[in-house]
C-alpha cells in the first residue's frame, strides 16, 4: 500500500493515525503522559509522526482542558541589567517546571501593562506573572476571577486571592543612610527616576523617613527613565546647586553609574573621599573596576523560585505563603568610606 507523503505545514492527529494504522484516540495517549497505550502501538504513532513531521497542538489541547500550561510574564524595561537576569531566571525556572512561558515586553504605563493583562485572557493563560509595571487592581481581578493565578512581584498593594512577593526595600533605604552617617556624611540626596514604581518609592520614602528621624533634610532629584542618563542627570543638577550633597542614595545601580560618572569627569570630585554613592540591585555593572559601588542584591533566584512555586500550583492546592518578603543585603566595595 502507498504510504502517505508529509506534507507542507503542519500535520495533524488523523493524517498520523491513518499512517500507524491506529486509533485517533491511540495517538492521542501517545503524546499524552502517563497515559495506557501498547509499546507496539506507541512505535508505530511516534514513527508515522517523524514521516510526518507531526508536533502536539498544544494550544489546541488547551482549548479541550481547563489548563493551558501557559504561563505569561509581564516586564517593563527588559533591556535592564536587573531586569533582564530576574527574567531569564523566571524563564529558566519555567522550563524546568514544564510551562510555556509568553513574555509581554511594555512600555511601562498602566494601559501597556493593561494591554498585556487583557493578552494573557487570550492566550487561557494558567498565570501570569508581573515583574513590573503598575495594571490596575480591577483588571488584575477580572484576571484571577477568570481562572488565573497571578504573581505580583514588587507591588506595595494586597489584593485578596493575587500571590505577593517583594524585596525589604524600606531596611535597605535604613542602612544605606547609616552607612552615610557613619562615613561622616550630612548631606544627603537621594536619586531616582519619574517612574514612580512601587519598588523606587518604598525606597525613596523610606530614606527620606531615616533622615527625617536624624534631623537630616534629603536633596531630591525625580525625573527621566531609571536609567543610567537620570543618574548623570541628576548629578549635574544636585552639582551645579549651591549646597551640594556629600552622599547619594540612588534607587538602582543603573541611575548610580550614571550619577558617578558624572560626579567624577564632569566635577573631579573623588569617590569615596569627596562623595559616597550607594545603589540597588548589585548588577554586573556594579562590580566593574570602574565603579566598585556599594549597592544592595535583591535575591534574584530565590524571587524566581518562589514566584514560579506561586505560579504553577494547581488550583485548590496554594502554597501556605501567599505573600514573601526577601531581605536584600548590602554588598560593600568601595563607593563609602569606612565609618
Amino acid at each position: 500500500m502507498k504510504q502517505p507523503k508529509a506534507r507542507a505545514g503542519f500535520s495533524s492527529a488523523r493524517q498520523v493515525a491513518e499512517l500507524a494504522g491506529v486509533s485517533r484516540s491511540a495517538v492521542s495517549r501517545t503524546f499524552t503522559p502517563g497515559a495506557s497505550v501498547s509499546e507496539e502501538t506507541r512505535e508505530r504513532v511516534l514513527d508515522a509522526a517523524d514521516r510526518l513531521g507531526y508536533h502536539v497542538n498544544h494550544l489546541a489541547r488547551g482549548l479541550m482542558r481547563t489548563t493551558t500550561g501557559i504561563v505569561c510574564v509581564i516586564a517593563t524595561d527588559s533591556d535592564t541589567p536587573y531586569q533582564g537576569r530576574m527574567l531569564r531566571a523566571l524563564i529558566q525556572h519555567l522550563r524546568d517546571a514544564g510551562k510555556v512561558c509568553m513574555v509581554f515586553n511594555t512600555a511601562g504605563p498602566a494601559v501597556d501593562v493593561g494591554e498585556a493583562l487583557r493578552n494573557t485572557l487570550n492566550y487561557r493563560a494558567d498565570a501570569t506573572i508581573v515583574l513590573s509595571g503598575t495594571p490596575s487592581p480591577t483588571l488584575i481581578r477580572t484576571c484571577m476571577d477568570s481562572g488565573q493565578r497571578m504573581v505580583l512581584i514588587n507591588r506595595d498593594d494586597r489584593l485578596g486571592g493575587a500571590h505577593n512577593i517583594g524585596v525589604d526595600n524600606e531596611t535597605a533605604a535604613e542602612a544605606a543612610l547609616h552607612a552615610f552617617l557613619r562615613a561622616g556624611c550630612r548631606h544627603p540626596a537621594l536619586v531616582t527616576s519619574a517612574a514612580g514604581t512601587p519598588s523606587l518609592l518604598a525606597r525613596e520614602r523610606a530614606f527620606i523617613a531615616a533622615a527625617g528621624r536624624e534631623g537630616l533634610e534629603v536633596l531630591v532629584w525625580r525625573e527621566g527613565r531609571t536609567g543610567y542618563e537620570t543618574g548623570a542627570e541628576g548629578a549635574r543638577r544636585l552639582f551645579a546647586a549651591r549646597q551640594r550633597p556629600d552622599a547619594a542614595f540612588c534607587v538602582t545601580d543603573l541611575i548610580a553609574c550614571g550619577f558617578l560618572d558624572a560626579a567624577r569627569h564632569e566635577f573631579g570630585l573623588a569617590v569615596p573621599r569627596d562623595l559616597c554613592v550607594i545603589g540597588f540591585d548589585d548588577i554586573e555593572q556594579a562590580g566593574w573596576a570602574s565603579y566598585r559601588l556599594t549597592t544592595f542584591a535583591p535575591p534574584v533566584e530565590e524571587i524566581a523560585t518562589r514566584a514560579v512555586e506561586m505560579a504553577v500550583t494547581e488550583p485548590g492546592a496554594d502554597p501556605a505563603d501567599r505573600d514573601a518578603v526577601c531581605h536584600a543585603p548590602m554588598v560593600w566595595r568601595a563607593t563609602v568610606r569606612p565609618g
